[in-house]
């Protein structure tokens, strides 16, 4: 893990969910999941969308032209572990397509507006979009 995630990890952890710096304000969670290859424990800060059931994540990676590790180890292990706040809890992570990935991404976008920007930086690159539901 970089040190730059293990960082915001730590002052997550110190204050609450509550952190600084470019993700001040922002809605952040601890995503726990299995390595696809390796098996192993993972966790990555991730901005979310408050939803009924869950939360819905987004495998933007800034923009980037491929998805980030974290989508790669939920897809091949969907039962993940989810820190918000001092809450943790055990989720079932499902990839959401269609017409309510479409919405889903545009109401991110319209609440930050650099998913917006993402997109455009991805270029072909559809960014997932995953449902984080409590198990």
């Amino acid at each position: 893990m970089s040190d730059w995630n293990q960082q915001i990890i730590d002052e997550f952890r110190a204050n609450d969910g509550r952190v600084g710096g470019q993700f001040e304000g922002a809605p952040l969670l601890l995503l726990h999941t299995k390595g696809a290859k390796s098996g192993e424990e993972r966790v990555h800060p991730v901005m979310y969308q408050p939803l009924d059931r869950g939360v819905a994540v987004f495998a933007s990676k800034a923009g980037a032209p491929d998805n980030p590790d974290w989508y790669h180890n939920l897809v091949a292990n969907p039962t993940v572990t989810v820190e918000i706040g001092d809450e943790r809890y055990s989720a079932t992570a499902k990839e959401v397509t269609g017409p309510e990935r479409d919405r889903l991404y545009a109401e991110q976008a319209s609440r930050m507006p650099g998913f917006a920007e993402y997109e455009v930086k991805a270029g072909d690159r559809v960014i997932p979009v995953v449902t984080l539901e409590r198990a």
